[in-house]
């Protein structure tokens, strides 16, 4: 975020036309799609700061596995385990 924004000061854009667009333009993946499923090997569950603006509504599924070993039926099940998930974007469920 700190790059975007410092290539934002760069380039000129004055803080009243910058917009959540702009922001997003300017990050690492700017011009690509937000993820939906984030993969986390080695069994760690922390999230690193990856993507931290982009994935505020990703899917993380984490796996023992280390990466080197990390293969199609391991991808198989997170796939599976991704597709039995209701994706909220952010909603609340109702009790």
């Amino acid at each position: 975020i700190l790059d975007a924004v410092r290539h934002i000061i760069q380039d000129g854009i004055p803080p009243e036309n910058l917009t959540e667009e702009t922001l997003s333009s300017y990050m690492y993946i700017g011009g690509l799609p937000d993820p939906d499923l984030i993969i986390r090997t080695g069994g760690e569950w922390r999230l690193s700061n990856f993507l931290i603006w982009q994935a505020a509504y990703a899917e993380y599924y984490t796996t023992p596995t280390y990466w080197p070993d990390f293969d199609e039926a391991e991808l198989d099940k997170a796939l599976i385990e991704y597709s039995r998930r209701e994706r909220r974007f952010g909603r609340v469920l109702k009790p």
